[in-house]
């Protein structure tokens, strides 16, 4: 007697295979273009859209993240002298011309070289925009996982708990992970993944293209949750 072989579960209207999810990712983010750039909370304008910030450390490889993920060279700009740019400067994203989200980079913090008054400004304008910033639907931190979790960056994942416990999403990316064998990368994920405090993480490299694709599709989900 033959057994039967059951029939495979039908798959969900909405459900793409994972190459389609990716190049709708990819290419969803290489639309990236320049909005406004503001150096205070308030000379931002009011959206309705759903916005991503990026935040960490200076040095830390976020505007070379955010090239990367948008597939573009100078999309967000570096300065050369590393914390002097203390703008939010924002990026619209959407196909056909019609932007669906905002990518917000942050300036980054704790560079030495920075006065202490100027500093302290930054921090404040950064806090008030991650606790009140109403259109913020994701935080993306980057950490170079050679020198782990800096103070700042325990500060600043404790001035977004109560937003992530409210639902915001949350991932860190340890950039650079070209730089780590194979088993220093799963010991570094290991320790940041109890840091995370509910956010997810991913070692990403810009040089070998790591975890490019993975996050770029985490993005486009926290912009577009219903599809």
């Amino acid at each position: 007697m033959t057994t039967p072989v059951p029939s495979p579960a039908p798959a969900s209207p909405n459900a793409a295979p994972a190459p389609d999810r990716t190049r709708t990712a990819m290419g969803w983010l290489h639309t990236a273009h320049f909005l406004t750039s503001a150096p205070q909370l308030e000379h931002l304008p009011a959206l309705d859209l759903p916005e991503i910030a990026f935040v960490g450390r200076s040095n830390a490889g976020k505007s070379t993240a955010i090239n990367t993920l948008t597939q573009q060279t100078r999309l967000a700009f570096a300065s050369k002298t590393p914390g002097r740019t203390q703008h939010i400067n924002l990026f619209g994203v959407g196909k056909q011309k019609v932007d669906d989200a905002v990518l917000a980079d942050l300036p980054g913090y704790g560079y030495a070289a920075v006065p202490k008054e100027a500093k302290l400004r930054w921090q404040r304008v950064m806090g008030n925009y991650l606790m009140t910033r109403e259109n913020l639907r994701g935080v993306v931190l980057m950490c170079d996982p050679r020198h782990g979790m800096t103070e700042l960056d325990e500060i600043l994942l404790e001035v977004i708990r109560p937003r992530v416990e409210q639902g915001l999403k949350f991932l860190i990316l340890l950039t650079k992970s070209d730089k780590l064998t194979r088993s220093d990368g799963a010991k570094a994920l290991s320790i940041m993944r109890l840091q995370a405090g509910g956010g997810e993480v991913k070692l990403f490299s810009a040089l070998k293209k790591q975890g490019v694709e993975d996050a770029a599709e985490l993005l486009w989900r926290w912009a577009h949750p219903k599809e």
